[in-house]
């Protein structure tokens, strides 16, 4: 038999605690307010990223949009995206991916993109998922998981030329649509009132940045994006400064920039600036 030498060091033992009953409530306390702090930084994280949608849920816009209803199968669970097909346009159209802010439904933008539609360009828009009528928890993982999974469905439809599909996401949308523009090729990207990087958003909360969960870093995916970039942003936005948006456009190799006198929500629609701008890039 071999001698192993003696036992190691094996720390204190209970003896050691019930001599010292303070330590074991220091302990305790350690553990709780860990625990309490870990669930607070969870939580604010989910109200900043993913607070609940304040329109109103309407599904029949779609049919009065003489639209279609999908459901995509993101990770198991289903999310709803509205496929909203181009007017007067050849049997396969461009199409526009889009996504929407963060306490938005895809209800409550369908009926805006008639001057697209009219111009030749379908429109697909995805819901998050968790939001509105569809399954799954809100993530930057899943929101990117659904986007892919509208785009896949998307290139494989007869009315969809694969050659000219753009991403348009608006606020955190546009974070979004670009982590799309990062795994599936698009033809150019229209960016709304969108940030740099979602992490510094998150950490005017107080949240350390080694417990982040959702990171939406768009201007790393713009650094190497070749495709030409629209962004539109409001000078008088205050949630997402309008200095976001100039550096969006130094990261973006063709990127175009255009500032509005307006905020963050209440800028009025650019659509034949967005027509213009899809139609120079061959859209």
């Amino acid at each position: 038999m071999t001698d192993a030498g003696p036992d190691p060091p094996r720390g204190p033992g209970p003896a050691f605690f019930r001599r010292h009953p303070w330590l074991s409530a220091i302990g305790v306390a350690a553990a709780v307010g860990l625990a309490v702090s870990g669930a607070a930084t969870y939580l604010i994280q989910r109200y900043a990223t993913f607070p609940p949608p304040k329109g109103i849920s309407d599904p029949g816009i779609v049919d009065a949009q003489q639209g279609e209803r999908l459901w995509l199968d993101v990770g198991g669970d289903r999310v709803e995206a509205w496929f909203l097909p181009a007017r007067h346009a050849p049997a396969r159209a461009p199409l526009l991916v889009y996504s929407h802010g963060n306490a938005e439904l895809i209800d409550n933008r369908a009926a805006e993109f008639g001057p697209l539609r009219d111009g030749g360009i379908g429109i697909l828009l995805v819901e998050y998922p968790g939001y509105g009528r569809s399954g799954g928890s809100p993530s930057e993982t899943s929101l990117t998981a659904a986007l892919v999974a509208g785009y896949d469905w998307a290139i494989n439809d007869s009315r969809v030329d694969p050659d000219r599909m753009a991403g348009y996401g608006r606020s955190l949308g546009g974070g979004a649509i670009a982590q799309l523009a990062a795994r599936r090729p698009l033809a150019a990207l229209v960016l709304e009132s969108t940030f740099e990087n979602f992490e510094d958003i998150v950490m005017r909360y107080g949240v350390p940045r080694r417990f982040l969960i959702n990171h939406f870093n768009t201007r790393a995916v713009l650094e190497g994006y070749r495709g030409p970039v629209l962004l539109l942003h409001g000078s008088l936005d205050t949630l997402f400064d309008s200095r976001n948006a100039r550096a969006l456009a130094k990261a973006a190799p063709r990127a175009t920039l255009h500032l509005s006198a307006c905020g963050h929500a209440d800028c009025p629609p650019q659509w034949e600036l967005v027509r213009s701008f899809l139609a120079r890039n061959g859209i």
